[in-house]
């Protein structure tokens, strides 16, 4: 059973991200801020749910938050600072967007930086122990997964729709055979032997 709250007294807003290790397409991360006593029987780590249930808990989530946010810093972002500073400037983002101020901030992981002056708690495996930071990674996942769709729609010879860019074999042979595009990220290994590669 996920908890509801790290400590008693005041707001705390989940963060979490989703598309870390992906090859191509944006890092997306969502703040959320959950009212007291919401639970649902489906909330839980977004990694846990099947597709359909994450799209119900999505709704469900938007609708009862007292805040949410979703965020994202582009594979250009990724490239130039690193996927790690990257993805917690999506999170800063996704709380900038926040209606409220939280009281403290829970992420899920082992490093982040300092938001505003606003307390804040590293949790690894937190999506899987916290509320709100299980609500914070569905919601960054499903926004994640619509933007990868579009992206597939634009160019469907990487098969964005199915692993909506992460390293599997058939998109690894999609940019060995295709060259990369403009949403790859240059800094990560995209083949096995990294080559010199076409931007389309």
């Amino acid at each position: 059973m996920l908890k509801e709250y790290f400590k008693d007294g005041g707001l705390e807003a989940g963060c979490d991200e989703a598309g870390r290790g992906c090859l191509a397409g944006p890092v997306y991360a969502a703040a959320v801020i959950l009212p007291r006593g919401y639970d649902h029987p489906w909330l839980d780590d977004s990694k846990k749910l099947t597709p359909e249930k994450r799209a119900r808990m999505r709704a469900e989530i938007e609708a009862h938050a007292l805040a949410w946010a979703v965020a994202s810093a582009d594979n250009g972002e990724i490239d130039e600072m690193n996927i790690l500073r990257a993805s917690i400037l999506a999170m800063h983002r996704a709380l900038d967007q926040l209606v409220m101020v939280p009281d403290r901030v829970l992420v899920d992981g082992n490093r982040f930086f300092p938001y505003k002056g606003i307390p804040h708690v590293c949790l690894v495996g937190g999506d899987a122990a916290y509320r709100s930071v299980a609500a914070a990674s569905i919601l960054a996942k499903v926004h994640r997964d619509e933007y990868m769709l579009r992206l597939h729609r634009e160019n469907s010879r990487y098969a964005w729709h199915r692993n909506k860019g992460y390293p599997t074999s058939e998109h690894r042979k999609a940019i060995e055979r295709h060259g990369i595009t403009e949403y790859h990220r240059k800094s990560f290994v995209l083949i096995k032997r990294q080559l010199s590669l076409p931007l389309q």
